[in-house]
């Protein structure tokens, strides 16, 4: 399904819900831990299983529902964050960079809420990690409806310091969305106070055609989405030193990003997100 077809629904549960399905089609077998698709044994079906999950050509076999039961369902700590400063409203082909990460984190919620893993919400805004949803009793039901109204705005202050909200020493996974666009190294500092041994690092960069490729031609006035500023340019004048300070910048970014436990994946907005889903599960 496309991303502006999702969009359209307006409705990010359901979104979420086609995303996911759509993204376990073909699927047999995944390493991964938390988010996983690894398969260890069946169990008789039971009031309240998805029944996408019976195995239905056992079925026509042995006449007995049974549900593929996943080895990574272990009640894991998923930590959701969103990037929610103003760059997020970029928008190309009638998808916004913000629209694209609310339908990819609704669908990977939907995912660990499913296999049973503790989910929580965090937002990036004015620089600093905020906490928006926390793990508990009903804790999909509310990230969803607080992506669903979330709205990106205002530059990132480049503030230094720790998180304490990431302090825990628990086994878990931290799934960021964001363009990772940076002035200076506020990211990679940010990236780097959290990473460490027990915390797995999700990083998916969600990248415009236009902001890689360039292939704009004519007049433009360019405005910066955090602060407001506009520059009125001739793009075929400048074509070729955006597409190398791009090159630059994102080759600079992944090798400062090459951190242990840390894994960046680069995304076009008009990937398809089951897509995405899928490539992630599956490597």
């Amino acid at each position: 399904m496309l991303t502006i077809d999702l969009i359209k629904l307006n409705n990010l549960q359901l979104s979420g819900k086609l995303v996911s399905d759509e993204s376990f089609l073909g699927i047999q077998t995944s390493k991964r831990s938390g988010i996983g698709t690894e398969f260890e044994q069946y169990r008789h079906y039971v009031p309240g299983d998805d029944p996408k999950r019976i195995d239905w050509k056992l079925f026509a076999k042995t006449n007995h529902y049974l549900v593929r039961e996943s080895a990574t369902e272990s009640n894991q700590q998923i930590r959701l964050l969103l990037d929610l400063s103003g760059s997020m409203n970029y928008e190309e082909a009638g998808v916004s960079r913000l629209q694209y990460a609310k339908i990819l984190l609704a669908s990977l919620a939907y995912l660990s809420n499913r296999q049973g893993d503790q989910l929580s919400l965090y937002a990036l805004q004015q620089g600093a990690v905020q906490p928006l949803v926390p793990a508990g009793k009903q804790a999909f039901q509310k990230i969803v409806s607080t992506l669903q109204t979330a709205t990106a705005t205002g530059a990132w202050e480049n503030r230094a310091g720790s998180v304490p909200e990431f302090s825990r020493k628990q086994a878990e996974m931290l799934i960021i969305a964001s363009d990772f666009l940076q002035v200076s190294d506020e990211w990679i500092r940010l990236i780097q106070s959290v990473a460490g041994p027990r915390r797995e690092i999700v990083l998916f960069q969600l990248l415009g055609d236009q902001e890689v490729d360039f292939s704009l031609r004519g007049f433009y006035r360019f405005q910066d989405l955090e602060t407001g500023a506009t520059l009125e340019l001739q793009a075929d004048a400048i074509r070729e030193t955006v597409r190398e300070r791009a090159t630059d910048y994102l080759t600079n970014l992944e090798e400062s990003l090459r951190i242990p436990h840390v894994r960046l994946i680069r995304v076009r907005l008009s990937d398809p997100i089951a897509l995405v889903l899928k490539q992630f599960l599956l490597t």
